[in-house]
């Protein structure tokens, strides 16, 4: 009789007066791909972090192979077989692909560094993988799917028993994710366990054998992915039944709210033409590399362009820098939000109220009670869960960091948003209410653009669609012609099509 790859029974973890696991058990067969689902703040990552070494459990047994362990650094997990691939991306932005997938033993066994070698070798792994990006690149200069693909290209690389992924899909497309899967596949064929954390619930019953739901650090429910369905594991994950996940779209008005015209960024972007209605919202679709991310860095003055010429409400605007694009009521939550959209170190309050000190201040002076006034209002609007205002957004979940961003704009009083992957690692019961925010924002006649990854989310969310590919919009889809199938045929290069 074999024994399973990984049994948990009854682990604790506490920080502070954060009960983070109260009762966590979970049991996995070798060779197998078992999904952990639950809200944001439930405890994987928690779990995930115990596994991989980072940090200590409180109480309770972890045996991998039939072998009690008890992890003090990650140096010892990965030594025991554990890989893991962070939802936060964690390379060196100024070393070279290569340098980053080999960064723990450069030598590759020898006492010298060849890098004709370790370019060589890295190729080959990326190669091998699927994932066509130059070893020799600056690993900061690349787009955040193509950093997540070195970050998994880096974990595949290494002799590894257990594999830990938490949401590693946020930021990939279609193609992505099946070179991907079939990557895992592979994995798991050749006897290696893999433990896959996912807020997307159609992954899950594509990849995984099994799932246990997560729910305030306790295993609530294992779920046999065969037999189960969506409604299964949500209900398990939020104590109760999303109806509808996506609001109903209401009409948009005729007056466009901002207007892109013939717009030219060299090499990245050519001769962009798109519009935004008052309250409607609008989405931008396409694979890896095809411009989506660009548009909105053009936008919202992070990038300047060749050609072409913004408006808004009809009028020309100048945006030379991101502070041309606010005062003009331009807003961006952008893709990498502990990078981009918070400063994580200060409090939840200050980074909601920093876009717009003169609404909290008096002679610059800053009003103490009209803060705190203004940051519980928008805190009660987004339902963010925190501890105290005060608190680091450190401190808060991925869903809660996301609505803290949104928080920030919601203070400037932006009529046009720019959304780049908005539910990028939030969990459902959270995507819910964002969609929700998204819908309140277009009926108070706000413009919205929606870029995203998650074909279900384009179609369930937005009015209108465009398609990018190679840099170009390849079409425009809005009602029954707004379809998984139509995107991804305007998508898919016409040069990859024989």
């Amino acid at each position: 009789m074999t024994h399973p790859a990984i049994v948990v029974e009854g682990v604790k973890k506490r920080f502070g007066g954060v009960r983070a696991l109260s009762d966590f058990n979970l049991r996995v067969d070798k060779g197998t791909i078992h999904a952990i689902v639950g809200e944001n703040g439930a405890g994987k990552s928690t779990f995930m972090n115990i596994l991989s070494g980072i940090i200590r459990r409180d109480a309770g047994r972890v045996l991998l192979d039939n072998v009690d362990v008890h992890f003090e650094n990650p140096q010892q997990s990965q030594q025991a077989g554990v890989g893991i691939v962070h939802q936060e991306l964690a390379l060196s932005p100024d070393l070279s692909v290569a340098e980053n997938i080999f960064l723990d033993d450069m030598g590759l066994g020898r006492s010298t560094i060849n890098w004709t070698i370790i370019n060589a070798r890295a190729g080959e792994l990326l190669k091998s993988f699927g994932f066509p990006i130059d070893p020799r690149t600056r690993a900061g200069d690349l787009s955040v799917a193509y950093q997540q693909m070195v970050e998994i290209t880096k974990s595949l690389a290494k002799d590894v028993n257990i594999l830990i992924l938490d949401e590693p899909t946020a930021v990939l497309t279609d193609p992505e994710i099946d070179l991907l899967f079939a990557n895992l596949n592979k994995l798991k064929a050749k006897g290696v366990t893999i433990l896959y954390i996912s807020h997307r619930l159609e992954e899950i019953f594509r990849i995984a054998d099994g799932i246990t739901v997560i729910k305030d650090g306790v295993t609530v429910r294992d779920l046999d992915p065969k037999t189960c369905t969506e409604a299964d594991i949500i209900q398990a994950m939020v104590g109760r039944e999303l109806k509808s996940l996506f609001p109903e779209k209401k009409p948009a008005s005729e007056e466009k709210l901002l207007e892109v015209r013939n717009l030219t960024r060299r090499g990245l972007i050519d001769d962009i033409n798109l519009h935004i209605r008052k309250g409607e919202v609008v989405g931008l679709a396409g694979l890896v590399g095809s411009g989506r991310t660009e548009i909105a860095e053009c936008i919202f003055g992070l990038s300047g362009y060749q050609s072409g010429e913004i408006l808004k409400s009809g009028k020309p605007i100048k945006v030379a820098h991101p502070a041309d694009a606010v005062a003009k009521g331009i807003g961006l939550v952008p893709e990498n939000r502990k990078e981009q959209g918070v400063v994580l170190p200060i409090g939840i309050d200050v980074n909601m109220t920093m876009s717009r000190l003169s609404g909290v201040s008096t002679f610059g002076i800053l009003q103490n009670g009209r803060e705190k006034s203004l940051t519980q209002r928008l805190r009660e609007q987004l339902v963010i869960k925190l501890g105290r205002l005060s608190d680091p957004v450190s401190s808060l979940s991925g869903g809660n960091q996301q609505k803290v961003v949104l928080a920030k704009w919601l203070n400037v009083g932006c009529d046009v948003l720019i959304f780049d992957e908005p539910t990028r690692g939030v969990d459902v019961g959270a995507k819910s209410e964002i969609y929700n925010l998204i819908h309140n924002l277009a009926e108070n006649g706000c413009g919205l653009l929606v870029i995203s990854s998650e074909l279900p989310e384009v179609i369930g969310l937005c009015h209108r669609v465009y398609v990018m590919s190679d840099g170009q919009v390849a079409g425009e889809l809005e009602g029954d012609a707004l379809t998984e199938e139509n995107i991804m045929h305007h998508a898919i290069p016409k040069r990859s099509i024989q």
